[in-house]
C-alpha cells in the first residue's frame, strides 16, 4: 500500500475515531498546545516589532507565517520519522492524528450541552453554556436567542471544525489538517477588530478567510443535498443560501449559515453584543416560525449529513487513483 493509499484511509478512520470518541477530556489535545504556542508567539514577537501599527501588523503577519508551519512541520517530521519505522506506524498516528482534526461529535456535543442546560437548569444555565462557545456577550440573551446562537455555531463550525480540515487532510494528510489548525486557531483567539487585535489579528483572520474560502462553499452545497435526507427543506435552503450567503462581515460564515436557516425555515444572526458594545448585522433566512429546541438536533445533523457525503465523495474520487493511478509514494 502507498503513502497516499495509507493517507486516504488514515482520514476515514480518523472521522470514524471522531464520530465514536469525539474528544475524551483525559487526552491532551493538540490545539491547546497550538493555542499555547499561539499566546507564547504573540509575547515574544510584540516585543520584537515596533509598539505602533505597522509593528503590530508586522508581528501578527509573521505569527501567521511561523505558528502553522512550526505545527505542520512538527506533525510532518513525526510521521515521517514512523513511516520510516514502520509504514503501519505511519497508518496508525495518522489515523490518530486526523481524529484529532475533527470536531464533529465534540460540535454536537457542545451543542446538546446547551439544550439539556435549558431543559434541566432554566434560561441562565444556557446563557452560561452558549457563553462557553460563542464571543458575544450572553447575559441577557433570551432562549430565542440562545438557540439561534448555538444553531448558527454548528452551522458555521460545520465547515471550519469538520468540512474544512477534512479536506485539507484528504489533500495533504494529516499535515494538512494541522497547518489548518493552526490557522484556524489563531483565527479564533487574535482575528477581532478591537484596539488589542486590529492590525495584529489581521494577517491570521485574512489567511483563515482564504483557507476557508472553497470548504465553507462546498459544506453549504453539501447541506443543502442533504437537506431532504434529514427531513429539511432543500428547496428553501438552496433560496436563502442564494440571497443571504453574503449577509456577514466574514466572506465565508453565511454560507452554511443561510443554508441551515433555509433548512430550518427560521431566522438567524442580526444584532448581537461584543464586549459591551451592540454591532448591526443583517438577518438571515425569513422568519416563517420561531426556533426550537429540536433544532439544535436538526442542524447537528445536517452537519453530519454534508461532512458524510462530502467525504464520500472525496474518498471516491482519490481513493481509485490511489490504487489504479499509480500515484503515491
Amino acid at each position: 500500500m502507498t503513502l497516499w493509499q495509507m493517507t486516504l484511509l488514515s482520514v476515514l478512520a480518523g472521522f470514524l475515531i471522531d464520530c465514536v470518541l469525539g474528544d475524551p477530556a483525559w487526552l491532551p489535545h493538540p490545539v491547546v498546545l497550538i493555542g499555547k504556542g499561539i499566546s507564547l508567539s504573540e509575547k515574544v514577537l510584540r516585543r520584537i516589532f515596533p509598539q505602533t501599527d505597522r509593528g503590530a501588523l508586522a508581528a501578527g503577519t509573521a505569527m501567521a507565517i511561523l505558528v502553522p508551519l512550526l505545527s505542520a512541520g512538527v506533525s510532518f517530521g513525526i510521521l515521517f520519522g514512523l513511516y520510516l519505522l514502520s509504514p503501519w506506524a505511519y497508518f496508525a498516528a495518522s489515523s490518530i492524528m486526523c481524529w484529532q482534526c475533527f470536531a464533529a461529535r465534540c460540535l454536537a456535543k457542545e451543542a446538546t450541552k446547551v439544550v439539556k442546560a435549558l431543559e434541566t437548569d432554566g434560561l441562565e444555565a444556557g446563557r452560561r453554556q452558549i457563553a462557553m462557545l460563542v464571543g458575544r456577550d450572553t447575559q441577557t440573551l433570551s432562549e430565542e436567542q440562545v438557540l439561534k446562537a448555538t444553531v448558527e455555531t454548528v452551522a458555521e463550525n460545520a465547515s471550519d471544525g469538520v468540512v474544512a480540515p477534512m479536506l485539507f487532510m484528504v489533500l495533504f494528510g494529516a499535515v494538512g489538517g494541522f497547518f489548518y489548525k493552526a490557522v484556524n486557531t489563531m483565527d479564533s483567539m487574535v482575528g477581532y477588530k478591537n484596539d488589542r487585535y486590529l492590525y495584529f489579528g489581521r494577517a491570521a483572520a485574512k489567511l483563515d478567510d482564504a483557507m476557508n474560502f472553497v470548504p465553507s462553499r462546498l459544506c453549504a452545497l453539501a447541506m443543502i443535498a442533504v437537506a431532504p435526507l434529514v427531513k429539511l427543506d432543500g428547496k428553501n435552503a438552496f433560496r436563502i443560501w442564494k440571497r443571504d450567503k453574503r449577509k456577514h462581515a466574514s466572506p465565508n460564515s453565511a454560507q452554511t449559515e443561510s443554508v441551515a436557516a433555509g433548512a430550518l425555515h427560521v431566522e438567524l444572526a442580526g444584532p448581537a453584543s461584543y464586549f459591551g458594545k451592540l454591532v448591526e448585522k443583517p438577518a438571515i433566512g425569513d422568519n416563517d416560525r420561531a426556533i426550537e429546541r429540536a433544532d439544535v438536533r436538526r442542524t447537528d445533523a445536517l452537519m453530519y449529513g454534508a461532512s458524510i457525503l462530502l467525504l464520500i465523495l472525496s474518498e471516491a474520487v482519490l481513493l481509485p487513483l490511489a490504487f489504479f493511478g499509480g500515484i503515491g509514494i
